[in-house]
Parts: C-alpha cells; sequence; structure tokens
C-alpha cells in the first residue's frame, strides 16, 4: 500500500479487542519514531511503552479516552534541550515530539496496529501518575492495540476539506 492510501486508511480506533501487540510491531513504531526528524536533530523525545495492567489503571484515572488498548505510548519532550527559534519565544519540543508521535502512529497501521492519540488529559497529571522526570512534558498518549471486531472509523473520517480551503499558493 502506498503512503497516501496508509494515511486515509488508518483511523482512531475507539474499540480494542485488549489483545496485546505482538513485540516485533512494538519495535517497528518505536524505531519509525526514533527516524523521526527533530530541530537540530536534538531529539529531545522520549516515548514511555506502558503495558502493564497497573499503568494502564493509572492512565484511565487521568483520561476518559481510553479504549481498552493493552498498549500506551507516553510522548513527551525534554522542556531542557530544545531549539529556540529566533525569536527568542517558541521552541521545537511540542513539534519535534508530535513528528515522533506521527511517524509512530502510521508505522503501527503499516504494520496492523490499529491507534488512537489520546490528548485528553492534563499533562501534569500523567507525569505525576507516572513518576516522570519535572524536565519532560507529556505532548500525548497513543493507544496501540487490534480494533474490536465492528470497530472501525467515525461515520466522518473521509470528510476533508477541498485543497482549495486549506492550501494557499504565495
Amino acid at each position: 500500500m502506498d503512503f497516501l492510501e496508509l494515511a486515509r486508511k488508518r483511523y482512531s480506533c475507539k474499540k480494542y479487542d485488549g489483545k496485546q501487540i505482538k513485540p516485533a510491531q512494538l519495535e517497528a513504531i518505536l524505531a519509525a519514531g526514533q527516524a523521526a526528524p527533530t530541530a537540530k536533530n536534538l531529539q529531545e523525545q522520549h516515548v514511555y511503552v506502558v503495558q502493564s495492567p497497573e499503568k494502564i489503571a493509572l492512565i484511565d484515572e487521568v483520561t476518559p479516552c481510553r479504549y481498552n488498548a493493552p498498549t500506551v505510548l507516553v510522548v513527551t519532550f525534554n522542556k531542557e534541550n530544545m531549539f529556540t527559534f529566533p525569536d527568542g519565544v517558541h521552541t521545537s519540543g511540542a513539534e519535534d515530539a508530535a513528528i515522533v508521535a506521527t511517524h509512530m502512529m502510521l508505522a503501527a497501521a503499516s504494520v496492523g496496529v490499529d491507534s488512537c492519540w489520546l490528548n485528553f488529559f492534563k499533562p501534569a497529571e500523567v507525569s505525576e501518575k507516572l513518576g516522570l522526570p519535572g524536565n519532560e512534558e507529556v505532548l500525548m498518549l497513543l493507544d496501540l492495540g487490534y480494533a474490536a471486531e465492528g470497530t472501525g472509523p467515525l461515520s466522518n473520517h473521509s470528510s476533508r476539506k477541498d485543497l482549495s480551503e486549506t492550501v494557499s499558493y504565495l
């Protein structure tokens, strides 16, 4: 399958069967994140793989948007090791971690693993519950697993604005 087909096929899975993903699939997903570009190649991201029932339960306490996925990737970035833009205000941490997360999300689809990008939580709560280092900020959670039978994309999944509404040539 070509990239555009993969990108269009991938959807946010809202119900998993609970079966753990295979180690080889997880390694491929993590390797895709490792291959992602970051500003000045600082690689300030850190990915935490959460699979134990105890740690999954802690994540369930901080977000209602969990759908029985057996694996959650917690994507963070190091707030002390980011590129600062010439304006002296903006930094690359969140965007770099988002690129890493997107690579992993698409890689999951390429190896037959369903996913859902979760952002309905308070980052500080996730950090506290999981005991993450204070210099890291949680960007997102990525549910990983296999879709439960009968699960599929939401009805508006393929609805997209025309390119003319979202792209301008200058």
